[in-house]
């Protein structure tokens, strides 16, 4: 019975990710109407979506939205872990399955914060500013 509801759950939550997805696509190939771009040089300094970034700069993007995808995953695997104890109704095997998924999730969580920290601080070493990599100290 579980297998239903789990399949059930799949597949619904693979229904709205494509949605979301397909609009994300959507929206990125729609001129700029709702002011997001203005909103985002306000935010960052400069556009987040250009044609001409320099390579390091469209890397770090990339690692960014990733790391962003994966702390949605172990949310969405924590979050199938606790449900699982929840509809355990009791059973020991589902609930060492649940605790084990989730302490997985969190030390895989605890691995991906540490990537971040070390992008992070490869500019803070090597240029001088993670905020602004394009500024690089004063020569002496």
């Amino acid at each position: 019975m579980f297998v239903k509801y789990q399949k059930i759950i799949f597949s619904s939550l693979m229904i709205v990710l494509s949605f979301l997805i397909m609009a994300q696509v959507v929206l990125a190939a729609v001129e700029d109407t709702t002011g997001l771009n203005t909103t985002a040089k306000q935010g960052f300094g400069s556009s987040v979506i250009t044609n001409n970034s320099d390579l390091p700069t469209m890397i770090g993007r990339i690692i960014g939205t990733g790391l962003a995808f994966l702390g949605v995953v172990f949310f969405v695997l924590i979050l199938y872990a606790g449900l699982g104890w929840i509809l355990s109704m009791g059973n020991e095997e589902k609930i060492k399955q649940s605790k084990d998924m989730i302490i997985a999730a969190i030390l895989g969580l605890i691995v991906v914060l540490g990537a971040y920290a070390i992008t992070m601080l490869i500019p803070i070493i090597f240029e001088g500013s993670a905020i602004n990599p394009t500024v690089t100290p004063a020569a002496k």
